[in-house]
């Protein structure tokens, strides 16, 4: 399985707002995508950082909602963000939720 994590800097007192903008316009979107497996979003307790991690059965699924949708979900992300986001991908190496085991991981 693989992850893509994004991490982007937020507007003072906007945590409910990023969290409708999730909702109303990432969600839809990544549910389409082939590979899609899981969405989580995190904010810091302070408001001023969010962590958005998706999995996907396969990097090349990733790539493919890279290069089609992200920047769509970016865009609506926007009215939210206080500065650049910044994208990191990687493997995923234990899961409870999914059942992933580092035996399991190639």
């Amino acid at each position: 399985m693989f992850v893509r994590m994004v991490t982007m800097p937020l507007k003072p007192g906007i945590t409910a707002r990023y969290a409708e903008v999730v909702e109303k316009h990432a969600i839809p979107v990544l549910r389409k995508q082939r590979g899609f497996v899981e969405q989580l979003s995190l904010v810091t307790n302070d408001g001023k950082i969010s962590v958005g991690i998706t999995l996907w059965e396969s990097k090349k699924d990733a790539e493919a909602y890279e290069r089609s949708d992200f920047p769509i979900v970016m865009k609506a992300l926007g009215e939210v963000a206080a500065g650049p986001f910044e994208v990191k991908v990687g493997q995923v190496t234990n899961s409870t939720a999914h059942k992933i085991t580092p035996d399991l991981v190639a």
